[in-house]
């Protein structure tokens, strides 16, 4: 059996999809969706952010406080939820990791 029809044969499947329809709304007024990919042995759910999520900088938060928050209150079976293809801020050069602290500005004595 592929890993496709497992996905549809999930029992979880039906619960998540309820809690992901009450948040589309929302994604979808602003141009994204969701699609769930897998749910792990260990209840990790994978999802694919679509549309505008895919590229939003705020998707971090919306999947943390949004559609993990929703998915998780709806089934507390899934341990925890991840995206694919998850949106990240880009630092600007030299602050990657950990913040650096402004460089000293020499002023005119």
């Amino acid at each position: 059996m592929s890993a496709t029809a497992t996905l549809f044969e999930h029992p979880l499947l039906p619960r998540i999809e309820h809690a992901l329809d009450g948040i589309r709304p929302y994604l979808k007024a602003d141009g994204g969706d969701v699609r769930v990919l897998d749910i792990s042995e260990d209840m990790v759910l994978r999802l694919e952010l679509l549309g505008a999520c895919g590229t939003c900088p705020m998707s971090p938060m919306t999947l943390k406080a949004g559609v993990e928050e929703s998915v998780k209150k709806a089934v507390p079976e899934i341990r925890a939820v991840e995206a694919v293809n998850l949106a990240t801020t880009p630092q600007p050069a030299g602050q990657e990791g950990r913040p650096q602290p402004p460089a000293p500005v020499s002023t005119p004595n």
